[in-house]
């Protein structure tokens, strides 16, 4: 899933690898998926994008959006975006095709749910995209402890930490899969609720969200997701799908895993409180 650290990784690769590529054709929702969700009319995408040139593409929260001419392209949640030089290896079931005049191809193919969309600039007017595209990132020296306890409104204050780092688009791109190493990192099971942390534990809460967000991005993205050449990322998640079976790296106790808030939360019962 596109979080922080991905969206960051893969938009500096698009920059790198096919910024100024020209589009030759564009396929959108060629496979229908019932949770992939495309902006206006999928047919449309090849008449709006055709022969324009590929330009600056940026990490907004979870989402990657790159500047074509007078169009952007944005990628958001679980559309996975994968770069092939050899058009014989394109999968056959995709749902956003982008062909470009040099024979290399942009492919993106929805996991569980995704967006892919194509629109003129300033057309979109998405919830979502608008609280991606201007909220601070974490990655930003804006996003400061005032910033940080600035989010911590009065309403907020009987979520769990889990709830208040990742809903509500408080923090975008923000997810339950960055969640556990920054919840563990601060010491903070992910039931907790904000009402009973301490200020020093949320300023611990703070530093790890920094930190954390930070070495995962140094790293190219978590161990658990590819970039756009199928590759995982160098941060090894401590707590993950990936880790559930090592022992905790501090006390040496077994993992736990859980069911919470529609999502799977992995801690530490000794570490964590």
């Amino acid at each position: 899933m596109l979080e922080i650290p991905e969206s960051n990784t893969i938009a500096k690769q698009i920059n790198e690898t096919i910024k100024g590529k020209i589009i030759r054709f564009v396929a959108a929702n060629q496979t229908p998926h019932k949770f992939a969700w495309y902006f206006g009319d999928p047919e449309g995408y090849n008449d709006l994008l055709a022969g324009k040139q590929i330009g600056i593409s940026k990490a907004l929260g979870g989402m990657i959006e790159t500047a074509v001419g007078d169009c952007r392209i944005l990628i958001s949640d679980g559309a996975a975006l994968s770069y092939y030089e050899d058009l014989t290896k394109v999968p056959k079931k995709h749902q956003l095709y982008i062909e470009f005049e040099d024979g290399t191809a942009l492919v993106s193919v929805v996991q569980m749910y995704g967006g892919l969309s194509a629109y003129r600039e300033g057309e979109n007017h998405n919830e979502y995209y608008i609280a991606a595209r201007d909220k601070i990132s974490p990655l930003c020296d804006a996003f400061d402890f005032d910033y940080f306890c600035s989010l911590k409104s009065e309403n907020v204050l009987k979520l769990s930490a889990k709830a208040f780092l990742a809903t509500e688009q408080r923090i975008p791109g923000l997810g339950n899969g960055v969640l556990q190493d920054i919840l563990f990192t601060a010491g903070i099971h992910p039931k907790r609720k904000i009402t009973d942390i301490s200020d020093d534990e949320f300023k611990n809460l703070y530093n790890a969200v920094k930190t954390v967000l930070k070495k995962m991005t140094d790293n190219s993205g978590r161990d658990t997701e590819k970039d756009l050449f199928g590759r995982y990322g160098g941060y090894i998640t401590m707590f993950s799908k990936k880790s559930l079976l090592t022992p905790c790296p501090v006390c040496g106790s077994d993992k736990q895993k859980g069911s919470y808030m529609g999502g799977t939360i992995y801690y530490c019962e000794h570490c964590q409180s």
